[in-house]
């Protein structure tokens, strides 16, 4: 009989430094991706060191943004309306009926606007000394139906969001013009 011996070899013990992953600054936005309307912009970052021996994943490398844009716009189109900015007052001519898609966190500390909640439904008045030659007497701010457009309170600048008018006005002899939540300025 043979005896076979089994050599284990030596263990050697090698130290790994951790290395995180380590990227560049970012880059510039690039230009919005559209001529007329709601488009996007993109900035990267590189990494210079790549992570190893468990170290720290890389973060993001792309960012995107929203942007606007109006150089290519025909005339006629209502993509600049949708730009507007309503400059409201707790609450004529007509009044708007919007959906509030959006709104800040400082419109639920003031009274005033407690009516101003994402799913609710505001009814605005537009008075006469409002209406704009301007914008075809209209009201600032009277937006694009179906579109987001934004509002911020006048005697409470923090209090601001966004909201989509509906496609109709309401008749003036409606609760929503006789009781407006607000009126434009």
């Amino acid at each position: 009989m043979v005896a076979v011996a089994h050599l284990a070899a030596p263990l050697r013990s090698q130290v790994y430094t951790v290395i995180d992953c380590v990227v560049s600054g970012w880059g510039p936005w690039s230009d919005c991706d559209t001529n007329c309307g709601s488009g996007s912009m993109v900035r990267s970052r590189r990494v210079v060191q790549a992570p190893a021996h468990g170290g720290r994943h890389c973060p993001s490398l792309v960012q995107r943004r929203a942007c606007q844009e109006h150089r290519g716009c025909s005339a006629d189109s209502d993509v600049p309306l949708r730009d507007e900015t309503a400059m409201l007052l707790p609450g004529g001519l007509y009044c708007a009926q919007f959906e509030v898609t959006k709104v800040s966190k400082a419109c639920h500390t003031d009274s005033d606007y407690k009516a101003l909640r994402e799913g609710a439904t505001v009814c605005v008045l537009c008075e006469t000394a409002a209406l704009r030659r301007d914008l075809k007497w209209r009201c600032s701010g009277h937006g694009v139906p179906g579109h987001a457009t934004r509002f911020y309170a006048l005697v409470a600048p923090h209090c601001h969001g966004k909201w989509v008018k509906a496609a109709q006005n309401p008749d003036k002899r409606s609760d929503c013009c006789t009781n407006p939540d607000f009126i434009f300025v």
